[in-house]
C-alpha cells in the first residue's frame, strides 16, 4: 500500500494545530445544541403554560411563543407538538378575550407557517377555519381579535388552502368586512375599526394573488368597484392599501389580456393625482409624504404599466419585487413575521419556494463572519449618506431661494 505524499510533508506541529481546531469546532457544536435544547425547553414551558388559569399567564406564554415561531425555523420541534399547540390555541380563541384572541390568531398564523402548505398545514387551517370565521365575523368581540383572525385566515388560506371552495368562502368572508357600507352618508369609507378594515383588505388582496383566472374575471368585472370609494377614507393605512389593491387588479387583469372594465377611470385617475399630491395641513407630515410617494407609484403604473422596482437583502442573498403580487405577498409576510422576516427568507423553505428562491444556503462561519458588517463601516456608510443626503437637500434650498 503506498503512503499518501502529504503525510509525509506534513509537518508535526501541524497536527495539534488540526486537533485544536477540531476541538473548537467540537465546542461550538456543543454550545450550539445546548442552546437549542434550551430553547426548546421553553417552548416546551410555554405551551403547557397556555393550559394555566390565569389569563396573564397565559398572555405571556403567547407572547413568548410568538417571539420564537417568528425569528426561528422550529419546524422539526412542532410537527410532533403540533396537535397539542393547537389544542391550546383553539381553547385560547375561544374562550379567551380580547388581547389572548389577537395573540392566540398571531400564534395560529406563524404556527401554519411553519408547518408549511403539506398535510399538517392544510388539518391545520380546516380544523380552525370555522372558529376564525366566527371570531371574525363577530360584531361582539375584541376589535384586535378580529383584526388578528383577519389576518390568519388570509395568511392561512393562501399558504395551506387545498381546495377552491376554500379560497372562495375566505374570500367572500373578507370582503363582507372590508365593504361594510358605513354609518356616514354619502356612501363614504367606513370611519370605524380601521385596522380591523386593513387587515381584512390585505388578506383579500393576497388572496387575489392565487385566484384561479375564472373566479378572477368575475371580480374584474365588476366587484372591484367598491374600492375606490375607501380612497376617501379617513385612514391613511386604508387609503394606501385600497390604492395598492386598485394597482393589483389592474396587474392582474393585464396578466389575463383583460381590461379593467370601469367606467370612470377617469375619475379614478384623478382621485390618484389628488392623493398623489394632497398637501393638507391637517394630516401628519409623514403620513402625507408616505401618502404621495406611494401614490405617486400607483398613478404611474396604471397609466404608462410602469412599476417602481424594490430590492431586498438578507445576509449574502437579495430579491427583487418587480411586480405588484409580489409587494404584496412580501408585504403581508413582513407584517406577520416582524424582523423575523430576513431569518425566514434565508432558512424557511416555505418561504424560498413562494418567492422562488431556491434551497437554503449552506454556509461555513467564514463565509457568515464574512458577511456581518463591522460597526466602523456602518459607521462609514452613514456618514457618506447622510453627507450626500446633506448636499442634495442644499441644492434643492438653494433653488426654492432663486424662486422667492
Amino acid at each position: 500500500m503506498v503512503t499518501p505524499t502529504w503525510v509525509a510533508v506534513c509537518p508535526p506541529s501541524a497536527f495539534p494545530a488540526s486537533r485544536g481546531a477540531a476541538r473548537a469546532g467540537s465546542e461550538a457544536a456543543s454550545e450550539h445544541g445546548q442552546e437549542e435544547e434550551e430553547a426548546e425547553d421553553r417552548l416546551k414551558e410555554h405551551m403547557d403554560t397556555l393550559l394555566d388559569k390565569s389569563a396573564k399567564a397565559r398572555q405571556a406564554a403567547l407572547q413568548g411563543l410568538r417571539l420564537a415561531l417568528s425569528s426561528r425555523t422550529l419546524s422539526e420541534f412542532l410537527l410532533e407538538r403540533r396537535l397539542t399547540l393547537t389544542d391550546s390555541l383553539e381553547k385560547c380563541l375561544k374562550k379567551g378575550k380580547g388581547e389572548e384572541q389577537a395573540l392566540a390568531g398571531s400564534v395560529l398564523t406563524l404556527l401554519c407557517l411553519q408547518m408549511g402548505s403539506g398535510p399538517e398545514g392544510e388539518e391545520l387551517f380546516r380544523s380552525l377555519k370555522p372558529l376564525l370565521v366566527s371570531v371574525l365575523t363577530d360584531s361582539t368581540a375584541s376589535p384586535s381579535a378580529r383584526q388578528s383572525c383577519a389576518m390568519a385566515l388570509g395568511m392561512c388560506c393562501y399558504i395551506a388552502a387545498a381546495d377552491l371552495e376554500d379560497l372562495v368562502s375566505c374570500l367572500s368572508c373578507l370582503e363582507g368586512i372590508f365593504s361594510t357600507p358605513s354609518t356616514g352618508e354619502g356612501g363614504s369609507a367606513p370611519a370605524q375599526h380601521g385596522p380591523l378594515h386593513c387587515s381584512a383588505l390585505q388578506s383579500w388582496s393576497l388572496l387575489l394573488t392565487i385566484c384561479p383566472p375564472s373566479y378572477l374575471r368575475s371580480i374584474l368585472d365588476n366587484r372591484w368597484l367598491q374600492l375606490p370609494p375607501l380612497l376617501t377614507s379617513s385612514s391613511v393605512a386604508l387609503r394606501i392599501l385600497a390604492g395598492e389593491t386598485i394597482a393589483l387588479l389592474f396587474e392582474l387583469a393585464q396578466d389575463l389580456e383583460e381590461d379593467l372594465c370601469y367606467q370612470h377611470t377617469e375619475f379614478l385617475c384623478t382621485q390618484l393625482k389628488v392623493l398623489a399630491t394632497e398637501s393638507n395641513k391637517y394630516r401628519a407630515k409623514t403620513d402625507r409624504r408616505r401618502q404621495r410617494s406611494i401614490f405617486r407609484d400607483i398613478l404611474r403604473f396604471i397609466e404608462t404599466g410602469e412599476y417602481q422596482e424594490e430590492t431586498i437583502r438578507f445576509g449574502l442573498e437579495c430579491m427583487y419585487l418587480d411586480s405588484w403580487a409580489r409587494q404584496r405577498t412580501y408585504q403581508a409576510f413582513k407584517e406577520v413575521l416582524g424582523s423575523g422576516i430576513h431569518h425566514h427568507l434565508q432558512n424557511n423553505e416555505l418561504l424560498r419556494e413562494i418567492f422562488g428562491l431556491g434551497p437554503p444556503l449552506v454556509l461555513d462561519a467564514a463565509a457568515l463572519k464574512a458577511s456581518k458588517v463591522s460597526r466602523f463601516e456602518k459607521h462609514l456608510y452613514n456618514s457618506a449618506a447622510f453627507k450626500a443626503r446633506t448636499k442634495a437637500r442644499s441644492r434643492v434650498r438653494d433653488k426654492r431661494a432663486d424662486v422667492l
